[in-house]
């Protein structure tokens, strides 16, 4: 078996705001398998100021992966555990390589174009007529979930957003979600949480800085609002540990992105672990390109989850790879008739 690496830079077609400052190109990276004529693609997600594997010797470890391929996707996920993007991008181009299609690696009626996933509207961060001006257009096409990033520009403008789309639009017709990204502090956040509880808002995201476990827990067990847990999980990779946060916390909603947190396998133990405790969770990408995109939907599809996921980001890029899915009426599918265009 042949294994090599390459690195990517996807471009945004216009610079996307969070907490964390504007980005306008995003990095990620490929494994390429190649075995008795067959290719398996898996990316490597790395997101730089976020992902735990953050780190210099990135790409030494992506070379040494390549260099023992013949290990196996069991024996490299367990040597991986500090490079949860590689972890990921090795369990996608094994599942890929073994697939007849090396892009359908969960077959299903979602693959079949059948079914489909409802998925959230994401609206960037921005001045307020952009925010704005994006709520309109998600609305417009057809997004009955709306998930809005908070915590970059004044707090009074964003309620005043808020105030906007409840005055238009109740919240039995548009499911509302803000994403702080722990841009609050711990003694502004219950005040903070109060005012926002007026617009009927169905969660918030890491309302405070990932690590405050005690914090978070008295915050989850005051909130008017359903706190879900992001970046928490992020590097916290012991079983052990993942059970312990999840009983001093106690949030009511858990969220997975596989690149961050293992992939499959990682992100499974995670959605047992949240199952046993009666934690309601889904799944977000996290800027991948359209092949890591593709991964997370036919997986997520598997599992039945009836809550919108976070799975819309395959439209931001100008030269994301072409493929088959496609964003319609707030739902993602996955068009047969499509074909996929990956070159590197």
């Amino acid at each position: 078996m042949q294994a090599n690496y390459q690195q990517y830079f996807l471009n945004f077609k216009r610079p996307s705001g969070t907490s964390r400052g504007i980005l306008s190109t995003k990095e990620t990276w490929f494994i390429i398998l190649e075995h008795d004529g067959k290719t398996g693609v898996g990316e490597c997600g790395l997101l730089r100021s976020l992902s735990f594997d953050d780190r210099p010797d990135y790409e030494e470890k992506l070379k040494w992966v390549c260099e023992n391929i013949a290990l196996g996707p069991e024996v490299l996920w367990k040597q991986l555990l500090e490079f949860p993007s590689i972890q990921f991008g090795v369990e996608m181009a094994f599942k890929s390589l073994e697939a007849q299609d090396k892009f359908i690696l969960f077959p299903s009626e979602f693959t079949k174009g059948k079914s489909a996933i409802p998925i959230n509207g994401l609206v960037w961060m921005g001045d307020k007529a952009f925010m704005k001006a994006q709520i309109l257009e998600k609305i417009k096409a057809g997004f009955r979930c709306i998930k809005l990033k908070i915590g970059a520009i004044d707090f009074q403008t964003e309620l005043d957003l808020l105030k906007y789309i409840r005055t238009e639009f109740s919240s039995k017709e548009i499911e509302l979600r803000v994403d702080a990204n722990g841009a609050f502090s711990y003694p502004e956040a219950m005040e903070k949480l109060e005012k926002l509880s007026e617009y009927e808002i169905h969660s918030i995201e890491q309302p405070i800085k990932q690590g405050k476990w005690e914090h978070m827990a008295d915050l989850c067990s005051k909130t008017p609002i359903p706190i879900a847990l992001d970046e928490e999980l992020i590097g916290v990779t012991d079983f052990d540990k993942k059970q312990e946060l999840l009983q001093i916390i106690n949030p009511q909603f858990a969220i997975f992105k596989p690149s961050l947190i293992g992939g499959f396998k990682g992100t499974q133990e995670w959605v047992d672990l949240v199952d046993e405790n009666s934690i309601g969770w889904w799944v977000t990408s996290a800027l991948e390109s359209n092949v890591g995109l593709n991964a997370i939907s036919q997986w997520i599809f598997t599992k039945n989850k009836s809550l919108p996921q976070g799975l819309g980001t395959g439209g931001l890029y100008t030269n994301n790879f072409k493929s088959p899915l496609v964003v319609q009426k707030g739902e993602i599918k996955y068009d047969p008739e499509i074909s996929w265009k990956f070159n590197l």
